[in-house]
């Protein structure tokens, strides 16, 4: 057994290493092309903006590399190195009934893994987004979304552990099926409730305090078929300067959101046509569709996974010496990361083919392709977006294609029309 523990081993480092390779390739792209103001963005940008955009992202690359080495080297010292092995000992000393030792198991890790990001959240917040004027929030603010979230997170892996470790002991040979079901209808019933009951915990929501723009609003969602209960904008100026916008809601009814930094940089054609990108996901069906196949999938990993913990394969394999079914969880989902990594391409793909029949759309429904280019420049502008990533690295990373490309395929699109 010590021999395949190693070719796992191995495999995880050899991916890992491929991942520090992808970035190492994105970072000389930006050195090399990071100067170089494209065609598009010409009288949008300038040399000393362009210098500003090439230091933050090259700062981030080198954070995240130092977040994943230290991340990296705490999971292999949990799973490898006996860490894990001790603690589901100590759980079964504790000798509790299987649902309350299952909650405890899960909460610690949750608490741990919290505790450990939060000195790397910390310095992206304050130092690197404060650096480059992006970061608006206080440290009380940071405190409070901290206790909030750490919060909901704790009730809702309450409630998602309760119930799959209650599926697991009351059904022991159907638990694989029904837990599927369980999450499948958990995650469209936090899909509709969360914009009503979670993001109000952290943000402000009000009236966009325009009633033209508003009514531009309905009139082309409208044109899309989509009927708008309420527009609404956000107070995301109280935590950053990054912009968004996003549609929740199910089936023909949505609410719009608008962060107040995204009203405030861009006019109204700009934002109308980022909207129909929106409304063209909705209009081609691609969260129904990305939901079918993800949930196709997960129903067929429940079942392997069923398969293998019926089994001691991973007790032996990892060492555990008095093997639960908490720590064989751990463990599995582990190889599923493993598993999934040669996937990431193909799903990336996908997303970034569904964001340029969004575009089209967009521009199918609007008429006005100069809306959507503006708002894809001001956009990445803003955003200190990186204007050159190597393709290898956006083929394993971007769910959108990179700027450039959307802004060229998008006046293709026009010449056609």
């Amino acid at each position: 057994m010590i021999v395949y523990l190693i070719i796992i081993l191995l495999i995880y480092l050899s991916m890992t290493v491929f991942e520090y390779w992808l970035n190492y390739l994105n970072l000389l792209n930006l050195r090399k092309y990071g100067s170089v103001i494209p065609a598009e963005f010409e009288g949008q940008i300038d040399q000393d903006l362009l210098y500003k955009t090439q230091n933050y992202n090259i700062e981030k690359m080198r954070f995240g590399f130092v977040s994943s080495v230290f991340h990296t080297i705490i999971l292999i010292l949990f799973l490898f190195g006996g860490i894990m092995d001790f603690y589901n000992s100590w759980i079964v000393y504790l000798n509790l009934p299987f649902i309350i030792s299952g909650l405890i198991f899960f909460i610690i890790l949750l608490y741990a893994e919290t505790l450990l990001s939060i000195p790397f959240n910390l310095y992206s917040v304050f130092k690197i987004e404060n650096k480059y004027g992006f970061n608006t929030m206080t440290p009380g603010l940071w405190f409070k979304d901290l206790i909030k979230s750490l919060l909901i997170s704790t009730v809702l892996l309450g409630l998602v552990s309760t119930a799959g470790l209650f599926l697991i002991e009351k059904y022991p040979g159907l638990w694989w099926f029904l837990i599927w079901c369980f999450f499948l209808a958990f995650s469209v019933f936090m899909m509709y409730i969360s914009p009503y009951i979670i993001e109000p915990l952290f943000h402000k929501f009000t009236s966009i305090g325009d009633e033209a723009l508003e009514g531009s609003i309905r009139a082309i969602m409208q044109k899309a078929g989509i009927k708008v209960s309420r527009v609404f904008k956000i107070d995301a100026s109280k935590r950053t300067r990054h912009t968004n916008a996003y549609f929740t809601g199910i089936g023909k009814v949505k609410r719009i959101i608008l962060y107040d930094t995204l009203i405030e940089k861009m006019i109204r054609d700009e934002l109308l046509s980022v909207l129909a990108h929106e409304a063209g996901h909705w209009k081609k069906r691609h969260i129904l569709k990305f939901m079918i196949i993800t949930e196709c999938i997960a129903l067929i990993v429940m079942y392997i996974s069923f398969r293998i913990l019926n089994t001691d394969i991973l007790n032996d394999l990892f060492k555990i010496k008095e093997g639960t079914f908490f720590s064989d969880a751990v463990i599995l989902g582990f190889l599923l990361t493993i598993a999934a990594f040669p996937f990431s391409p193909v799903f990336k793909y996908i997303s970034r083919r569904n964001e340029i029949e969004a575009d089209k759309y967009s521009y199918m429904l609007t008429g006005n392709a100069h809306g959507m280019i503006n708002a894809l420049v001001k956009l990445s502008r803003d955003n200190l977006s990186n204007l050159h990533p190597h393709p290898l690295y956006a083929m394993f990373h971007y769910t959108h294609p990179p700027v450039l490309e959307r802004i060229r395929r998008i006046k293709k699109i026009t010449e056609k029309h």
